[in-house]
């Protein structure tokens, strides 16, 4: 399909406060389409790539924008309210360029090589790391996704569920097991051209819907010794998370569903305005209860865009992100609630978007960290600064 905007030069400076409200109308358009099919919005990623979005975060000595997360942030939020599957592709997208500067055991010709098929083919690359038995690897374990050492390199196999954009990857970044006596743990990197792995598509799901979170299985797939990316012990202990993880990762994640209910506050708005009530006689919006909980909404909403510029503005420590991304994101649910619990049948009909963006919100919560895990590191942190 022909792309929507000129391809722009590496380098070259971007004008977000007029791209990014083009992004937002034309990804809207189609989202409910997409919904509604499940069907991944592979045009939006080529828009992306045409205005230039997709190394965005990656670092200037390769060629990217080396934009900052308070940057990275505004683009996901415009995406967002528009698609927020492509928000999701997008920011994980960012995530990884971003933490390339400091990867550890990542051969500087291969971020070279990532950054520029980013840049030219609009490469997409996400981590493969959950799995049917294991669940989420932030939880602890060994993953059952087995590397076998070959004499020119690896051999992968295993089945990664909810790998998010799944038919438009063109890297894999797969946690996996070697099959040593004493077996390691690490990162293996998947072109999309390799043989012996496929997609299974499992994803049915109620929220994001257009995201393809399908499941992706290796099967003996080979790859070059250079793919693994320096797989540690098993026992030893995880490296300790960098500023990228630690707060890019859950800033960028709550941002999705804060745009979400940014989106559905302004339909519930829209609604309200033009709602008349035959027995009433005049709009939903001038009632004194619907002032009042759009106020309640708006509160919510700014209580979000206060946390969530301060944390991309470097206002909080990365060790605050996961009581960001928590707060942010059930602030934003409860904000969607309100405005279904108002709106009565129509807030909950198919024929509207309100109840797509409840949908969608609700995801919020399934992202890493999740509320338990969040709420017991800020209370393990409170008293290990009293103890020490």
């Amino acid at each position: 399909m022909n792309q929507p905007f000129a391809l722009r030069r590496p380098g070259a400076s971007l004008d977000l406060d007029a791209l990014l409200p083009q992004l937002t109308a034309a990804f809207a358009a189609t989202a409910a389409q997409h919904d509604r099919q499940s069907s991944f919005p592979f045009e939006n990623v080529t828009r992306l790539h045409g205005a230039g979005l997709l190394a965005l975060t990656a670092p200037l000595s390769l060629g990217g924008q080396g934009a900052d997360l308070a940057t990275a942030l505004k683009v996901i939020e415009a995406v967002a309210r528009g698609e927020p599957a492509t928000a999701l592709v997008l920011a994980m997208q960012y995530i990884f360029h971003a933490a390339l500067p400091d990867w550890p055991g990542f051969p500087d010709h291969l971020k070279a090589v990532l950054v520029r098929d980013a840049l030219e083919s609009g490469a997409l690359i996400n981590a493969l790391r959950v799995e049917p038995e294991l669940g989420t690897p932030a939880r602890g374990g060994l993953p059952a996704t087995l590397a076998r050492r070959t004499v020119d390199g690896w051999r992968l196999s295993g089945r990664k569920i909810y790998a998010t954009g799944a038919p438009a990857l063109s890297w894999m970044l797969v946690w996996a097991r070697t099959d040593e006596a004493a077996p390691r743990v690490g990162n293996f990197l998947v072109p999309r051209e390799a043989p012996g792995w496929r997609i299974e598509e499992t994803w049915d799901h109620t929220g994001l819907r257009a995201s393809a979170s399908h499941d992706v299985i290796f099967e003996d797939t080979p790859l070059l010794d250079q793919y693994a990316l320096a797989p540690r012990p098993a026992e030893a202990p995880p490296p300790a998370l960098d500023l990228i993880m630690a707060l890019w990762a859950p800033v960028l994640t709550a941002g999705i569903y804060h745009a979400v209910a940014t989106a559905a506050r302004d339909w519930f708005v829209r609604w309200a305005a033009e709602r008349r009530p035959a027995n009433l006689g005049a709009p939903l919006s001038t009632l004194p209860r619907f002032q009042e909980l759009v106020g309640a909404i708006d509160g919510l909403l700014l209580q979000n865009r206060v946390l969530l510029d301060a944390a991309a503005e470097g206002r909080l420590t990365p060790d605050q992100g996961g009581l960001v991304k928590y707060l942010v994101t059930e602030n934003a649910i409860a904000a969607v609630e309100k405005a279904v619990a108002a709106a009565g049948n129509p807030g909950l009909s198919r024929h509207n978007d309100l109840q797509r963006h409840y949908r969608d919100v609700l995801c919020g919560r399934v992202h890493t960290p999740q509320a338990d895990v969040a709420l017991a590191g800020a209370g393990k942190t409170a008293f290990a600064a009293i103890q020490g």
